[in-house]
């Protein structure tokens, strides 16, 4: 690639609508999010169509903003896991700023881009990932824990099989009351109360790398319905503490199992306080190194996206452009290996 190679990122896989310049692969030129939290507020929760209209409405100012009359070599964009109706209105500018502009069009997983998105750091990518490495990526939608060997290589240890920690928080959340988004809310409210309050189950799953989270919000629920005068802080205080010591303990286990020193940790879960203070100390009595993706970086941006299409392009050497990219989207899209 040329010095000064230029992408631009959009991402639209739920509930912000992001468009994002990354020159070289390491300096951030901008990147632009409209935040649709306002729209699903009141809804505790994303409404689909309605994201997909936010999209819409939203996706040229917002890749306007970006772009502000730079010329740029590239156009990525998430592809999948997400909702239909974003991932849809994401290819289709996608593909009209890459005809307008005569460039290649690349899309990305979504989730490849919270990995990536540990090795920026004040705007730029500076924390280039060590591997092998144990990733854990934790959201709204999704957690998956992953043995990463290099760039795009991949095995997929386990899966939620059913709530992702970031829904169980939201739905938690909702059950006490709590404004949406619920994760930052309940975390709040469990600065003031006692982690061991309650004892929620530890939904630890032995035999697999597979997480549930469904059952912990049952029983909140449960405990509500039982109990006439709860302290709030106290619930979301012992709530968080079951989900955090699940994540972590998972975590934990597959870096022994695979005998990794690194530990990558992505997605807008990533941001909890809780989370990041308990895996770090648990990764110092076991001497394995935890990466956090940076606050800021944590939820959904085309930052990461831009960065995960750098990343890929490399991969393919001299013959990336020629190739003809798969940019067909697919919501439920699971993280593969690169060539396949």
């Amino acid at each position: 690639m040329k010095k000064d190679f230029a992408i631009l990122g959009i991402e639209s896989t739920c509930d912000e609508t992001s468009a994002a310049l990354l020159v070289d692969g390491k300096k951030l030129v901008s990147n632009v999010i409209y935040s649709q939290i306002e729209e699903h507020k009141k809804y505790h929760g994303v409404v689909p169509e309605l994201a997909s209209r936010a999209h819409a409405a939203k996706i040229a100012t917002v890749i306007d903003e970006a772009l502000a009359g730079r010329d740029i070599d590239c156009v990525a964009f998430a592809r999948g896991p997400g909702l239909p109706g974003g991932l849809m209105v994401g290819r289709v500018a996608a593909q009209t700023l890459a005809n307008f502009k005569k460039v290649p069009i690349l899309g990305v997983n979504h989730l490849e881009g919270h990995l990536f998105a540990c090795e920026f750091e004040d705007g730029e990518v500076k924390n280039p990932l060590t591997f092998p490495l144990v990733a854990l990526i934790v959201s709204g939608g999704h957690t998956e824990l992953w043995h990463v060997k290099n760039y795009g290589q991949y095995k997929v240890l386990g899966r939620t099989r059913d709530d992702a920690a970031g829904e169980a928080f939201d739905k938690v959340a909702k059950l006490l009351g709590l404004a949406y988004p619920g994760g930052p809310q309940v975390s709040a409210q469990a600065l003031q109360g006692r982690r061991d309050a309650v004892d929620f189950p530890r939904p630890l799953l032995p035999g697999t790398w597979d997480f549930s989270f469904s059952g912990i919000k049952t029983a909140v629920s449960y405990y509500l319905r039982d109990h006439q005068h709860i302290s709030v802080p106290d619930v979301c205080a012992s709530f968080e503490q079951a989900v955090c010591e699940t994540l972590v303990k998972k975590t934990m286990l597959a870096a022994e199992k695979y005998k990794v020193k690194h530990i990558a940790v992505g997605g807008g879960v990533a941001a909890n306080s809780l989370l990041r203070q308990m895996m770090v100390d648990e990764g110092q009595k076991r001497g394995i190194a935890v990466h956090f993706v940076p606050r800021k970086m944590s939820s959904d941006n085309a930052a990461m996206i831009a960065l995960a299409a750098y990343k890929q392009l490399q991969h393919a050497g001299p013959g990336a452009f020629e190739k003809k990219w798969n940019i067909n989207i697919n919501p439920n899209l699971q993280v593969k290996n690169w060539g396949k």
